[in-house]
């Protein structure tokens, strides 16, 4: 009977201390704070680092709070832009917790409460701009509520680190004249590319005539030089074999004219003036040849009376 009633006491202290090691002792992830509670009182110097934590049984009560970085998805929401336009709106808020023990003391829901204040900001900073900016300047909209939201979110000891739009959709008729609008802008830019291109290639097609004109202009000039080249050195060595010629040479050539005229079938010949003057040598000619053949008759019969007498 006594040593049931020992084992017992022995089984109940090693529950109690089971308990009491379960209660006093508990491991902090590297990504969480805890905050610990002692007596329903807290402060700075109760925030526990991550690792293997001990606490006072009873009188500690523990709360884990997550650092990592989290987000939250604000479902479409309906405002009004500046320029009364209706327009559906729903965005991404990334955001961590920088001050654990604020967000276990000054706020029941984070996450809540941030939603709620983001549903509430963006319809004060949709309000202020028009509709063509809405849709034009998405990024200047998510910084000014990150902006916005970090502000409101600072006493709950939270940090928005994002603001992303994901979508906003406009009333049906904006849609439709956004359309017609896509539509014309897409034939102004291809009717401006189309002529753009005609225009290059009337460009081109003329800077093409150019060139080919101004070579041809070079190929005639060039061939010019050549052929007066040829014309000048012909002429050089005609020259050259032209004052080697003498008066009988040309007189001789003169004749060769003569001959040609005269087997020619025509009656009437036009003979300039120059060329009787480069006949007047050949007449000369002519004329010492008639007056050379009495001198030599009249010489022989001179010499016939003298020998007479000598004969004698």
């Amino acid at each position: 009977m006594e040593l049931a009633v020992v084992l017992a006491v022995v089984a109940f202290v090693g529950v109690v201390l089971l308990v009491v090691l379960y209660l006093s002792v508990r491991v902090v992830q590297q990504y969480e704070k805890m905050i610990v509670f002692r007596l329903g009182k807290t402060n700075d110097g109760m925030v526990r680092d991550p690792g293997l934590r001990f606490l006072v049984p009873v009188i500690d009560r523990p709360v884990k709070v997550d650092v990592r970085e989290r987000f939250i998805e604000v479902p479409s929401q309906t405002t009004i832009t500046k320029d009364n336009a209706p327009i559906n709106v729903d965005f991404l808020i990334y955001w961590r917790i920088v001050d654990p023990l604020k967000s276990v003391v000054n706020v029941e829901n984070f996450a809540g409460a941030l939603q709620g204040v983001a549903t509430t900001t963006l319809r004060a900073v949709i309000g202020d701009i028009s509709l063509d900016e809405v849709l034009s300047k998405r990024d200047q909209i998510n910084e000014l509520l990150r902006v916005k939201l970090d502000e409101q979110t600072e006493r709950w000891g939270g940090k928005v680190t994002t603001v992303e739009i994901r979508e906003i959709i406009p009333p049906r008729d904006v849609q439709d004249a956004m359309n017609r609008q896509l539509t014309a802008e897409r034939t102004r830019r291809a009717v401006v590319t189309e002529s753009e291109g005609n225009r290059q290639a009337a460009i081109n097609n003329a800077e093409g005539q150019k060139q080919s004109e101004i070579l041809k202009a070079e190929g005639e000039r060039q061939a010019a030089i050549l052929r007066a080249e040829g014309f000048s050195q012909a002429l050089t060595r005609i020259y050259g074999a032209a004052a080697g010629i003498d008066e009988k040479t040309m007189a001789l050539q003169y004749l060769e004219a003569l001959k040609a005229l005269g087997n020619s079938p025509s009656t009437k010949f036009v003979i300039p003036t120059e060329f009787t003057r480069l006949l007047e040598p050949i007449v000369g000619y002519v004329g010492r040849g008639m007056a050379a053949g009495p001198s030599r008759g009249a010489g022989g019969e001179s010499g016939a009376g003298d020998g007479g007498p000598t004969e004698r």
